[in-house]
């Protein structure tokens, strides 16, 4: 499986699954949820919400409406409830649902952002550590493209450090 690390926004990805970083509620608010509901222009949020609430380190699909993907995947690293803050083993098995998910739908290829991080509190670098390391570990069925994505040049710059040593 490839494994790649690319900068960008993940609403401009083309891929047949885009990964949400989702709270367990499924609503899509700001960062990675806010520019995948802007660039789906459906009702992505709607149909998120609908299948919710997950547990924590769970997921729910939708279509991509006018994402360039087929599906997109939300995976649940943080909760929407308590101190809403990701912990390393929601980020774990948010990853590793989400890229089971994207092996049953029969994705070839999926972008998957850094979970847990940004207004889910857990700092950048062991939060793509996490991330990363998941990706890594996983056998895949379909999968044979899997793209971590950094949105800024900071966020790249050390998201490319780690995944150097994988």
């Amino acid at each position: 499986m490839d494994f790649t690390v690319v900068q960008g926004d993940i609403a401009d990805q083309e891929a047949d699954g885009l990964v949400n970083a989702a709270g367990t509620s499924l609503q899509m608010g700001s960062g990675v949820a806010g520019a995948l509901r802007r660039g789906a222009n459906g009702p992505i949020n709607e149909k998120a919400v609908s299948k919710g609430p997950v547990e924590l380190g769970g997921v729910a699909v939708t279509d991509a409406y006018e994402l360039d993907a087929e599906y997109v995947i939300h995976a649940a690293a943080m909760p929407h409830y308590g101190n809403g803050r990701a912990t390393s083993e929601s980020i774990r098995t948010a990853t590793r649902n989400a890229l089971e998910k994207a092996d049953e739908l029969g994705c070839k290829s999926l972008a998957v952002p850094i979970l847990g991080t940004g207004a889910a509190g857990f700092d950048l670098e062991t939060g793509a550590k996490l991330v990363c390391e998941e990706v890594w570990q996983y056998t895949p069925t379909n999968l044979s493209d899997v793209r971590i994505i950094a949105y800024s040049e900071s966020e790249y710059r050390t998201l490319a450090t780690i995944a150097e040593r994988f």
